[in-house]
């Protein structure tokens, strides 16, 4: 009849289905071969980030050009690839200061600047080999030339601050970055040993933690240089502090003005019965779990430090298990990556001047050693900071 569909043609329904299975094969191949490429490319990439280079020699001084002792790594690897050697002096910027260092300090960063791991550090630091030889950040000098835009600081001024390159006699940094006077009554070793550890402190308790007066915090790795700042810096804020360490360190911590202390080698502070508003954890040596079990319901745990092992994800396992257990529970997990900047260390002088915050020193090393200075901090066990130094500047 007219008008009416014709019914279908003999084996219509049964090439339909047939044309489909093939468009079904050619997809799971077309989509195979694709994850054939991204393994490919990602085990290429990995072997290409994780490649080393060997020691370049040093470069030749410009004729004529002034030179300071600096310490340098021309590859990847442990202390013994470190130099020190002479390099040119570098010269301020229109808005840069110069600054004759008297005093840094070595800080895990350094450690995995000079390894370059994990690799990912590699993707600022320089693929095979570092971009720039340079190595260290935290320091205090004086002022000993301005560039021409300089306003705030003047030749003279004490300094100190962070910046790449520290582990040498002079350096430069711009005036509006981490940079800023150092107060008279702290020495030149004590406020070098500041910049990374403190301002690290100062942002896990303040902006992660979100700390308040009254709050339980529990520092985990209390002894060590982010925890020594940061039981100090708790008590300023108004908390009620609990320091964990080892039988050696009970003491020191106590006297930084913690009110509880726990012995981690006799205690095991997650199966304790207090329960804390904020964790700051500098050594990650419990799972987000187990800390859960002494959180209080609304509790913050902020990590910022780790002894986990591994040159690829290492401490980024234990905060990203975090943050997928905040998913579900009322608590939060987190970690912090410090950035250093003047305003926070104005606030830390402050602290300094008022006498709220201290330096703890362990060890002091000349900085032709360097390389020693490092291989005890890897040891995990310094009580506080170990400073490089140089001329006493005072």
């Amino acid at each position: 009849m007219s008008g009416q569909p014709r019914p279908p043609a003999a084996g219509t329904a049964y090439t339909t289905a047939g044309d489909a299975a093939v468009v079904m094969k050619l997809r799971y191949k077309v989509l195979g071969v694709i994850g054939v490429l991204v393994a490919a490319g990602a085990i290429t990439f990995g072997q290409f980030l994780s490649h080393s280079l060997p020691c370049g020699p040093a470069s030749a001084l410009p004729a004529g050009s002034p030179a300071m002792k600096a310490v340098v790594q021309r590859c990847y690897g442990s202390p013994d690839v470190l130099r020190f050697e002479d390099v040119p002096k570098p010269v301020p910027a229109a808005d840069e200061v110069l600054v004759k260092v008297h005093a840094a300090s070595v800080n895990p960063l350094d450690w995995h600047y000079l390894q370059g791991t994990p690799y990912l550090v590699r993707m600022s630091r320089g693929f095979g080999k570092p971009e720039d030889p340079r190595l260290g950040v935290d320091f205090a000098g004086t002022i000993e030339a301005v560039g021409r835009d300089v306003r705030r600081l003047k030749v003279g001024d004490e300094v100190f601050g962070g910046k790449l390159g520290a582990f040498s006699e002079y350096l430069t940094v711009r005036e509006a970055r981490a940079v800023t006077a150092k107060p008279r009554n702290v020495s030149f070793e004590q406020a070098a040993a500041v910049p990374i550890a403190a301002v690290t402190a100062l942002q896990a308790l303040r902006d992660k933690g979100k700390i308040r007066a009254g709050e339980k915090v529990l520092i985990n790795g209390a002894s060590g240089g982010v925890g020594t700042y940061a039981v100090q810096l708790a008590k300023a804020f108004g908390a009620e502090v609990t320091g964990v360490c080892s039988t050696k360190n009970l003491e020191l911590v106590r006297s930084l003005g913690a009110d509880h202390v726990i012995d981690y080698t006799h205690e095991d502070v997650t199966r304790g019965t207090e329960h804390y508003d904020l964790i700051v954890d500098t050594v990650s040596t419990h799972s987000p779990p187990d800390y859960r079990r002494v959180m209080a319901p609304k509790g913050i745990y902020v990590m910022v430090g780790s002894t986990e092992p591994g040159n690829w994800f290492g401490f980024l396992g234990k905060p990203i298990e975090g943050v997928l257990l905040g998913l579900f529970v009322g608590q939060q997990f987190d970690m912090l990556l410090a950035e250093l900047n003047p305003r926070d260390l104005a606030t830390l002088a402050d602290l300094m001047r008022s006498g709220k915050l201290t330096s703890v020193i362990d060890r002091r090393y000349p900085l032709s050693d360097t390389a020693e200075a490092l291989r005890y901090l890897e040891k995990g066990h310094a009580r506080g900071k170990v400073v490089l130094t140089l001329d006493s500047g005072e």
